[in-house]
């Protein structure tokens, strides 16, 4: 009896011993990185390359590919799965046992290793520095929302509609759990007869696939909010945009590699020239609760996810996503991640434009103000797999309401970069000058925000500002304006620094690194550049 006694006892031990890690394995160098950047047609599809041009986005290492000879190497390792890479990173995720995963450290390519579960960690785990004229406009699209109506009309998106604004030329990717239907949906004909949908891929079952997992229809759901289209019942806010669909949710299970399939799907967006990421996703609690997050974990830069959504905005796409359900969960009543970083928050209200209890709360743990904006989120319409038209609850499905709403409103002035254009949303919106941990600045007025653009040629328009990225100083190569005042807004649009009368430098030496939007005034006259500051 008592050796049966230890051998249960060694059998419980060996399991414990062998319990499978989640892993990230950064590396030290990529293959042929100055020829790729010198010729980046050979990383980067030509509008990916187009975009990037428009917004003086600069092609880095970043985007250049993980060396695939380290990923094999890794995948010949005994007890090693290889479940996902990131280029951003430069780093995979691995599956396997402790001890498994630390021998991966001996190899000469890995630079360093961080365990989902930081108590495992010998270092803190690494965080990059990454760091028309408008009056007299014509009707054009006289649509009939039917009980779609009131999310549309609630932030004005119908008035874009009117202007024949509604998302065409525009490219949007789509984050989700599964997308049954999207192929043969009657809601989705207009989507399809304009050749509309672009593809996608399934990240968990690594398939072209991405409609085939039919155990969530949430993706669905999510695209009728932006793509859908029936007529007096449900039109979607970018019904005439382009799409890609991507699978990064395993609704069986909840673990940090879906962190990895989100970062690696937005990589591939970005490669693609996708304009807007929505995300109805967050990431807080894990099914092993040695690798969940806390409130504090929060600040904008520590999630892994979070920290992929952040160089996603600096690659510059408009990254936007749901704040959370979870305002009524004691423990945890503020946003997720990757909320907490620089995308586009979006929280949830009801018809009556009121605040609904279940919507996370900001601010995030640095203090920054989130949500950015809300909208509906409660009894939301959107288009199940029967092609009923049926309402949801959920931050789930404000996000892509306002996803939908970006891209309509950025496509009257695609050369605004997507800073630009989130500042301008956000001052359009009800409570800009008193937010709330709530209802951050409110719900946005896209009428408003419209009749604030100016896509007239001026003077300031020839400002050239150089070097940029900087360091100390920024000069401003100025073509005949006189002086200019200078606001500058962080990337979650408060405002941090201004001066007036500048005639050719600004100081820049007092900043931290990172990225900053400057508005330049001269005479009722606007622009807005973004700057790095390194």
């Amino acid at each position: 009896m008592k050796k049966l006694y230890l051998l249960i006892l060694f059998l419980v031990f060996s399991k414990v011993i062998q319990a499978q890690e989640h892993a990230w394995v950064y590396f030290t160098d990529k293959e042929n990185v100055a020829e790729a950047i010198a010729n980046p047609i050979t990383i980067l599809t030509q509008e990916a390359i187009d975009r990037k041009n428009l917004h003086n986005t600069p092609i880095d290492a970043r985007d250049v590919p993980v060396n695939e000879n380290y990923i094999t190497t890794i995948k010949n390792q005994p007890g090693i799965s290889v479940m996902a890479k990131s280029k951003w990173f430069n780093c995979v995720h691995v599956i396997g046992s402790i001890s498994n995963i630390n021998v991966l450290e001996n190899l000469n390519f890995v630079d360093h290793i961080d365990f989902a579960d930081e108590s495992l960690n010998s270092r803190p785990a690494t965080v990059e520095n990454n760091s028309v004229e408008k009056e007299n406009l014509e009707i054009l699209e006289d649509f009939n929302y039917g009980i779609s109506g009131i999310q549309v009309e609630m932030i004005s998106v119908d008035y874009l509609h009117e202007n024949d604004f509604t998302g065409d030329g525009m490219v949007v990717a789509v984050m989700d759990s599964g997308f049954p239907g999207v192929n043969s949906l009657g809601a989705f004909n207009r989507l399809a007869n304009n050749n509309g949908l672009l593809g996608g891929y399934d990240f968990v079952d690594r398939t072209e696939n991405y409609d085939a997992f039919t155990a969530s229809d949430h993706g669905t759901k999510v695209l009728s909010t932006m793509a859908g289209f029936v007529d007096d019942a449900l039109v979607g806010t970018a019904p005439d945009a382009n799409y890609y669909l991507f699978r990064t949710e395993d609704v069986a299970s909840e673990t940090p590699v879906e962190e990895s399939y989100w970062v690696e799907a937005a990589e591939r967006a970005d490669s693609l020239g996708v304009d807007v990421i929505n995300t109805s996703l967050g990431y807080q609690d894990y099914d092993n609760p040695n690798y969940s997050y806390t409130p504090a974990d929060m600040d904008g830069n520590s999630a892994f996810i979070t920290r992929g959504a952040n160089i996603a905005v600096e690659k510059g796409i408009l990254v936007v996503t749901s704040a959370g359900n979870s305002g009524n969960d004691e423990n945890f009543p503020v946003i997720g991640a990757p909320a907490d970083g620089d995308v586009f928050t979006v929280g949830a209200v009801n018809g009556e434009e009121e605040y609904v209890s279940f919507s996370s709360i900001g601010p995030n743990a640095n203090g920054t103000i989130k949500p950015d904006v809300m909208a509906m989120g409660y009894l939301s319409t959107v288009i199940n797999t029967d092609n009923e038209v049926s309402l949801a609850n959920g931050t789930s499905f404000s996000s892509p309401i306002m996803a939908g709403a970006v891209t309509s409103f950025w496509q009257i002035d695609p050369s605004r970069t997507n800073l630009e254009i989130m500042q301008l949303i956000r001052e359009s919106a009800s409570l800009y000058n008193n937010p709330t941990n709530e209802m951050g600045y409110g719900i946005p007025d896209f009428q408003l925000a419209f009749s604030s653009l100016d896509t007239t040629e001026h003077d300031l328009q020839q400002i050239k500002l150089y070097p940029n990225p900087a360091q100390n100083k920024v000069f401003f190569a100025n073509r005949g304006t006189k002086k200019i005042k200078l606001k500058l807004y962080n990337l979650v649009g408060q405002l941090i620094f201004k001066q007036e009368n500048i005639s050719s430098e600004v100081d820049l030496s007092h900043l931290s690194s990172g990225i900053y939007l400057a508005k330049l005034q001269s005479n009722q006259q606007e622009k807005t550049i973004k700057i790095i500051k390194q």
